[in-house]
């Protein structure tokens, strides 16, 4: 500090003779330059860093080029800043958490999405510093920031993939898309998508099951034993219903936990996935009808009839009002334990990935089915998805005129491991130890049949079934 002519103490930092100096770093000299008469735009003294480079350069040549660039890069700001009229920066912090409210606020996108985007700029605002003004955040800082990112383990212990470094780098790019809009930010500014060079993820197969395995899974399921030290868990005729359901529709996680009762109409034979009060659908053609297969409905007819009239299909009562199932891996874990798999190697995902290859393998009027209905019944506005990721080539052959995972179809391919969960379900069910668990009953009705035991009547009567993907008047979006 020093005094000013009019006696004041004047706190602006000394110039230096030349905005480059040097420092000694591991026995080198290495070059910074002093940005701070720029600070109003994130100016500050700063390492000379070349692209590609992770230290300061030892080159006067390129610390010359480096300072003239970030120069430049000031006063463009600089000029923008009082173009837009902006007054003061843009807390990094503040400015994301107004960027996730409008978010959520536009109904665009699902909960999930908000979830992780603000998740990843939780992180953001961690390494950049909660106060760091938008405009201040160079390309250089979000390449340290993905070093960064790559380097701290996830919660199983292991860096993160470089697509979940790649999400990150979305989140972050999509805010300054905003900071933008609202002239925040000059137009076209982003240290993001000005990054020649991002991680990027190695698409994989995903995870699927062949026809066999999932009817080894869903009966599994069938033969489920109730547990009776575990209060809140889900009832063995709910967990097979549940899990037929995602295999015989296809539908995405919160589209079958939002189903309604409603949504099953048995005289149509047809299960309409539409937005309600519960949740929202993730894209416009997601809107749908799907066939209410016969195996599905004979195992949701009495599961429907016997229990008591509920407004969603799949309820959840844990609070004192109903409410959607938000997580039911314990009991899939359980279900996939006996049929052979790991806990948690078996996911929601997976059934929606066995649907499409097993409607692939079905036939209509004798001839296959056409990739675009099966597109439709996914909730997708084109086939591309279905021939570039949905679908899946496996070593069983099953041609069939409907989607079905029927155990004794396949009892010679399951083989032993049929046998195995046979042997568990009759140790389980026939211990002394739990003598009051008794044999499994078939969850599962004569397709058509009545039931009368709830005097309860189809809660969705209509015309028959249309076309497989047509979208009838009854199906237009609603909500409550």
């Amino acid at each position: 500090m020093r005094p000013s002519r009019q006696g004041r103490v004047d706190v602006t930092p000394k110039r230096r003779a030349s905005r480059v100096y040097w420092r000694l770093r591991g026995g080198m000299r290495r070059a910074y330059a002093d940005f701070r008469d720029y600070a109003d735009v994130g100016g500050h003294q700063e390492a000379l860093v070349a692209p590609g480079e992770r230290l300061a350069t030892t080159d006067p040549d390129v610390a010359g080029a480096l300072t003239a660039t970030r120069l430049r890069e000031l006063d463009s700001l600089r000029r923008g800043r009082a173009l837009h009229g902006r007054a003061r920066g843009t807390p990094l912090a503040a400015y994301a958490a107004q960027h996730l409210e409008q978010k959520a606020r536009a109904a665009k996108v699902t909960r999930d999405w908000i979830a992780m985007a603000e998740l990843f700029l939780r992180r953001a605002v961690d390494f950049f510093g909660a106060d760091r003004d938008l405009a201040s955040i160079r390309v250089t800082d979000v390449q340290a920031w993905v070093t960064h990112l790559s380097s701290v383990p996830t919660v199983r212990g292991r860096p993160p993939s470089a697509g979940t470094v790649r999400h990150a780098l979305n989140a972050l790019s999509n805010l300054y898309r905003r900071a933008q809009s609202e002239g925040l930010v000059p137009p076209g500014f982003s240290p993001v998508s000005a990054m020649l060079e991002k991680p990027a993820g190695v698409r994989r197969e995903a995870r699927w099951l062949e026809v066999p395995d999932a009817a080894l899974l869903l009966e599994s399921a069938r033969t489920l034993p109730p547990l009776k030290t575990q209060r809140d868990a889900l009832p063995a005729d709910f967990v097979h219903a549940l899990l037929a359901t995602f295999l015989l529709t296809g539908a995405r996680s919160g589209e079958v936990l939002g189903l309604e009762v409603s949504d099953v109409s048995f005289d149509r034979r047809t299960v309409t996935i539409r937005p309600n009060g519960w949740r929202r659908l993730k894209t416009l053609t997601s809107a749908r009808v799907v066939p209410l297969w016969p195996q599905l409905e004979q195992i949701l007819r009495p599961f429907i009839f016997s229990r008591p009239p509920t407004t969603l299909l799949f309820p959840s009562f844990i609070t004192d009002r109903e409410a959607m199932v938000t997580d039911w891996r314990k009991s899939l874990d359980r279900v996939a334990e006996r049929a052979g798999w790991k806990r948690g190697e078996m996911r929601t995902k997976a059934f929606r990935h066995t649907y499409c290859a097993a409607r692939l393998q079905t036939v209509e009027g004798g001839a296959p089915v056409s990739p675009f209905t099966v597109s439709r019944e996914l909730g997708h506005g084109s086939r591309a998805m279905v021939e570039e990721v949905y679908s899946h080539l496996g070593t069983m052959r099953h041609r069939s005129e409907a989607v079905e995972y029927r155990v004794e179809q396949h009892a010679e391919a399951l083989g032993e491991r049929l046998a195995r969960l046979a042997f568990v379900t009759t140790s389980v069910t026939t211990g002394v130890d739990d003598a009051g668990n008794e044999e499994p009953r078939s969850r599962e009705a004569e397709t058509g049949s009545d039931v009368t035991a709830s005097g309860r009547r189809d809660s969705n009567p209509g015309p028959p079934a249309p076309k497989a993907g047509a979208l009838p008047d009854c199906a237009t979006p609603r909500y409550r």
